[in-house]
């Protein structure tokens, strides 16, 4: 049996990246997956989850759009049940400096980012209050912990759902709800890709050399992470920001030879 073994689990950002993995790895475990994205999933994709989860149900989703998660997550309840867990995935990377940053941009980042996480959170919540039980996940950064250079909205947003985590963890834990959130270092998703390409490849190598490991995670390696906060396993563990970063936030080695 696994460890998930008739949970219900809502995943935003399911369809690529971290929340596919993650899709993927609950659905190995027993769980009835909802997917919420912006984009279905690549045909080849799909195709392997619906293997594994014939009750897979994907939804279309803005995560800034209210009247469209309250929709989404009636229609997940409808056909799989009131959500046992939730996977706040659904991202976005921002780049600029403070200064040179538009509105729209930090406005983007903020709402998906952060503010997304809060309310596709709130109407998670009522029936997971309901039961007196539940996990939620939110994905951080460990950019929201140290921070980066250039990022300005993404540091902003990403520190926020830290807290935010904390926050939930001190609202929902009498009712039997535990919050957390997993903070990676550089993973590599489509997100990233852009790092591998010529212009960009040398400050890729020298991101990826920030991490002790020497590289960055694969979707999977966070998904594991996810997957251990959303179960029993994690059944004492509330408004923890467990880091998965290979050793990115560690320190930086210094040569004294």
């Amino acid at each position: 049996m696994g460890r998930l073994e008739g949970k219900v689990a809502i995943v935003t950002g399911g369809a690529s990246g971290i929340g596919a993995a993650t899709a993927e790895r609950f659905a190995d475990e027993g769980a009835k997956v909802a997917i919420f994205d912006m984009a279905k999933p690549d045909d080849a994709a799909w195709s392997a989850l619906e293997a594994k989860a014939p009750a897979l149900l994907y939804r279309e989703l803005d995560v800034r759009d209210e009247d469209s998660i309250r929709a989404a997550v009636e229609a997940a309840s409808r056909a799989h049940g009131v959500a046992d867990l939730l996977v706040n995935a659904a991202g976005v990377s921002s780049f600029g400096a403070a200064h040179v940053l538009e509105q729209d941009e930090w406005d983007r980042a903020i709402d998906i980012n952060l503010k997304g996480s809060w309310m596709v959170s709130k109407h998670v919540l009522p029936g997971m209050l309901e039961k007196g039980a539940g996990s939620i996940v939110h994905i951080a950064s460990v950019e929201g912990l140290v921070g980066i250079s250039g990022q300005a909205a993404y540091n902003a947003s990403k520190g926020g759902v830290v807290l935010l985590t904390k926050s939930m963890a001190l609202d929902y834990s009498p009712a039997g709800i535990r919050i957390n959130c997993v903070c990676p270092g550089g993973v590599d998703t489509a997100m990233t890709a852009i790092l591998k390409t010529e212009g960009l490849k040398a400050i890729g190598d020298k991101l990826a050399g920030y991490h002790l490991l020497g590289r960055f995670a694969k979707a999977s390696e966070i998904a594991a992470a996810i997957l251990f906060l959303a179960s029993e396993d994690a059944s004492f563990v509330t408004g923890s920001s467990l880091v998965v970063d290979g050793g990115y936030t560690a320190g930086h080695r210094l040569s004294l030879d």
